[in-house]
């Protein structure tokens, strides 16, 4: 029989293993939803600015994995079936979107605020350890350049 310690210690290491896990099939949904941005852009700056943002968030997906495999488990390979469908609407929407460019970039905002939201929300209702808050804190605040940047192309465009 476990003690209350023991089941304490067990549930805050699922709580944190899943948050990460959850973050980790954000990241890999926010590349893919880059990568797909990247060959609908028409201009050689957005298709760069995207194509930066995929790799950043491959980067991210791949310090989460090792958070994961620290923690003796095994991290989630691919994204969600929810992101998947989000693509396809932005296929149909880019299809029939006058100006692509400026439709991919408000989605790009869109998902953008999404992502700080999420970072800052596990944040603050979680207590990871300091290493791993530093690295959630750190890529929230990459998240956070990367949507002043795509606001900045949104004046541009």
């Amino acid at each position: 029989m476990k003690t209350t310690l023991e089941k304490a210690r067990e549930e805050s290491h699922e709580n944190v293993v899943n948050n990460l896990q959850e973050l980790l099939e954000k990241n890999y949904d926010a590349e893919a939803g880059y990568k797909n941005a990247m060959t609908h852009a028409t201009s050689a700056p957005l298709t760069e600015y995207f194509k930066l943002r995929a790799a950043q968030r491959n980067r991210f997906a791949t310090q989460l994995t090792d958070m994961v495999i620290g923690l003796n488990e095994t991290p989630k390979e691919s994204g969600s079936t929810t992101a998947s469908l989000h693509r396809t609407w932005m296929n149909i929407k880019d299809s029939v979107s006058g100006d692509s460019d400026e439709a991919l970039l408000e989605e790009c905002i869109r998902g953008e605020k999404a992502s700080v939201e999420e970072y800052d929300n596990r944040l603050k209702n979680n207590d990871f350890t300091p290493e791993i808050t530093s690295v959630l804190a750190a890529q929230r605040d990459e998240i956070k350049n990367a949507l002043n940047q795509v606001k900045t192309l949104e004046d541009l465009a």
